[in-house]
């Protein structure tokens, strides 16, 4: 099977909603890599280390936190630029450098040939998977996508979800793992095992409502109409949402 590249159209299909097929992807031990050494590649670079990924970070420069896990030896840093051999046994790579189209290209390329999976920082045309919004409390791992229609939205939700996930349901999803893990050892009726556990989240909810921004049909239409040359300049659109900020 393997990797295909994407089809000659492949930038045309960037721009058009992708639902993509949600997964969660095993990467403890496995060697994964990432291009770049600012502050995305700090935080995707977090994400691998939290999932237990064997990391490799190849870039010039180091953010700080960065830096700090590379004295830790929590993972390799190379000093320099991409180099091919760099992807040589790698599982998993993520190019988070967006202001170089010809290394984008390239890493692109050399990762399909090798059947890696790969992502580059806000080009899904040379990623062949998406890096969803991701909120992380204690044991939880709620993904968020719009399916390419809007991740802005999709930054704003996860912010808003990090605030309602607590303290309290860190600790609460902790215990429900240790009870878990002792009623398996202990129980031996299966439906005893269910009962017991379905109880313990019986009384648990969610709840909350949403928000939406004043006024957002119409300002939403004004950016569908107006010519869009203007945006930010005194002379801009009545309902350009800038004026409104």
């Amino acid at each position: 099977a393997g990797i295909s590249p994407r089809p000659a159209h492949s930038a045309r299909m960037s721009h058009q909603l992708n639902p993509y097929f949600q997964a969660g992807l095993d990467v403890m031990g496995q060697p994964c890599l990432v291009v770049g050494g600012g502050r995305e590649a700090e935080e995707k670079s977090a994400r691998l280390l939290e999932a237990g990924a064997q990391l490799t970070v190849v870039s010039p420069e180091l953010a700080p936190t960065l830096a700090q896990w590379a004295r830790e030896s929590r993972l390799t840093h190379h000093q320099r630029r991409f180099e091919e051999q760099d992807l040589v046994g790698v599982f998993l790579a993520l190019n988070t450098i967006n202001d170089d189209p010809s290394l984008t290209t390239r890493v692109y390329q050399l990762a399909l040939a090798r059947k890696i999976l790969i992502n580059s920082y806000d080009d899904p045309a040379h990623s062949n998977f998406g890096m969803v919004a991701l909120v992380h409390p204690g044991h939880l791992r709620l993904s968020i996508s719009t399916s390419n229609a809007s991740p802005a939205l999709a930054s704003r939700l996860r912010k808003d979800l990090e605030e309602l996930f607590d303290g309290e349901f860190v600790d609460y999803l902790d215990q429900l793992a240790s009870v878990r893990q002792r009623v398996r050892d202990k129980v031996a009726d299966r439906e005893t095992r269910f009962a017991l556990l379905r109880a313990l989240v019986r009384d648990f909810h969610l709840e909350g409502a949403l928000r939406y921004p004043a006024d957002w049909r119409r300002h939403a239409e004004a950016l569908l109409t107006c010519d869009l040359e203007s945006c930010g300049m005194e002379e801009g659109c009545a309902d350009c949402p800038l004026r409104f900020e």
